[in-house]
């Protein structure tokens, strides 16, 4: 029986690209491993866009890549609830079209908050004193917030109802801020706080650095996490995530994280090699 390849579990932003730049070299050093038969796996926190999607992009970039060999946080959420909570089928989420897509492939039933907020303005000046989110929604077993780009008041209150009205929070990653090309917005851990201090609760997080995300990635290709080298950018999420699994990783300096960056760590929580590029 031969012996499988690596494992590789690679991080995008940061790591392949770098906004719609890619990191110099990487893409092929990828092409090169995958033809030797390793197994390469994009794993990214990323809520807003479907698997698909990137494939044209990872492509162009010189690296290999294939649909069901992309996880995000939002196709891992969606795995999550079919797998873990097996009652859940209507899901109430807080996000863009890529998360809606993931969890209605996994079978759910999906309601937008954005298409129900407007249901619940009431008729005072700012809006505020309407009726109940949850039955606006149809009574949603679960809710699923990540990075949504047209978030608005309205739209935190319905999600809040559903909440603590008893529906599951779960958030495809905390991530408190989304890197663009121009400027540092606010990513989806921005909205998840605000859903979470509204409603008291603490939800379920699937993206780095929790180990979800690494393990459905791994999954994706018949194999255990711990078996992976992740490839990533983050301290505090790709190598913070490795180490949930009990995985080897590298630190890619070719992102967030800087040299001086690794000064101060303990050896539990650096990465298992580190490379300044390619």
């Amino acid at each position: 029986m031969a012996t499988p390849g690596l494992l590789l579990l690679v991080d995008l932003d940061g790591v392949l690209y770098r906004g719609a730049a890619p990191v110099p070299g990487v893409g092929a050093v990828l092409a090169a491993r995958a033809a030797r038969g390793d197994d390469v796996v994009y794993v990214t926190n990323n809520s807003m866009w479907y698997r698909a999607e990137y494939v044209e992009r990872i492509r162009g970039m010189g690296a290999p890549a294939e649909a069901d060999r992309i996880v995000s946080s939002p196709r891992a959420t969606a795995l999550y609830l079919r797998d873990h909570e097996p009652s859940i089928r209507h899901v109430l989420t807080v996000g863009a079209s890529g998360m809606d897509r993931e969890l209605t492939d996994a079978g759910f039933r999906v309601t937008r908050a954005g298409d129900v907020s407007e249901q619940i303005r009431g008729s005072g000046a700012e809006g505020t004193d309407g009726g109940s989110g949850w039955e606006a929604a149809g009574r949603p077993d679960a809710v699923v917030v990540g990075l949504d780009p047209r978030i608005d008041y309205l739209r935190l209150a319905v999600a809040t109802d559903c909440i603590r009205a008893g529906a599951l929070f779960m958030a495809t990653n905390r991530d408190p801020v989304y890197p663009t090309d121009g400027a540092i917005r606010p990513g989806a851990g921005s909205i998840v706080a605000a859903v979470e201090v509204a409603s008291g609760v603490t939800p379920i997080s699937i993206g780095k650095p929790a180990p979800y995300l690494l393990e459905e990635a791994a999954r994706a290709v018949g194999r255990a996490a711990a078996e992976a080298i992740m490839i990533g950018d983050g301290l505090g999420t790709d190598i913070a995530a490795a180490r949930a699994v009990g995985a080897r990783s590298i630190l890619m300096l070719t992102g967030v994280t800087r040299w001086e960056m690794l000064d101060g760590l303990t050896p539990g929580e650096r990465p298992t090699e580190v490379a300044a590029d390619a």
